[in-house]
């Protein structure tokens, strides 16, 4: 199969290793063209801000340096805050800020946006994260959730390829933050299932850890071969004699 270019398309699996992608439209789009949040877009700076109709709830994306907050997701009564690094994938961000208008008691695309039913040990479970303390962990050690009950940040979850250049992000979650929305970032983080991304949002050193596959170019299908690559490999029965 041939090697992909930069601008390729590819699955890449665990997400935790395949960067932010290119879905901002994910994030920010249902609440602002299904649930009419009022929002403001600075085309000088890239910022965009979201409100909730109510006022209670702002999201934020400010793309600013590589070590600082890019997004921001903010409710004032009761006050919590979630902020999040430039590498933090989009699938996570996206299935908490489109769940922000059913806790926020709008009912309207439920059935479109499901909430994760499981508690977050069954989720870090289901998907081959471990648990050790109070703290969980994936599979290959690269990303962890860090849970301080009774603190000011509840929950930090923190990710890095050997602290390689451009792998590190973070999501922090202060206040009183649902449960309800670390559940979501969570199970939309730990999914196996892979994520789309051109090989260039990929970070460099990411590229070593995490399973990539080409978009085209097999007969099988791309989320098959990426299934099969996935499998340990079989001794050769001739080579065993």
């Amino acid at each position: 199969m041939k090697q992909p270019d930069e601008q390729d398309r590819v699955l890449v699996s665990p997400r935790h290793l395949a960067g932010r992608g290119d879905r901002l439209s994910d994030v920010l789009g249902p609440l602002i063209h299904l649930f009419e949040w009022k929002h403001n877009h600075r085309p000088a700076s890239g910022r965009v801000t979201v409100e909730s109709p109510d006022g209670s709830t702002f999201v934020d994306f400010t793309p600013s340096g590589f070590d600082e907050p890019w997004w921001t997701i903010r409710h004032h009564e009761p006050y919590w805050k979630i902020t999040a690094g430039r590498q933090t994938p989009l699938e996570a961000l996206a299935a908490v800020t489109q769940a922000l208008p059913q806790l926020l008691s709008d009912a309207c695309h439920r059935e479109q946006i499901p909430l994760a039913s499981r508690s977050v040990t069954e989720i870090a479970s289901v998907n081959s994260w471990t648990t050790e303390g109070t703290s969980i962990t994936s599979a290959d050690g690269h990303c962890t959730l860090h849970h301080r009950p009774d603190t000011e940040q509840p929950w930090l979850v923190e990710s890095s390829v050997y602290d390689g250049f451009d792998t590190h992000w973070f999501a922090s979650f202060e206040g009183d933050v649902p449960d309800a929305l670390v559940r979501q970032f969570l199970a939309h983080l730990a999914s196996t299932e892979p994520v789309e991304r051109t090989l260039a949002d990929v970070p460099y050193l990411s590229r070593y850890s995490a399973r990539i596959t080409p978009m085209h170019g097999s007969a099988l299908g791309p989320h098959i071969v990426h299934a099969l690559a996935a499998l340990p490999s079989q001794p050769n029965p001739q080579r065993s004699r």
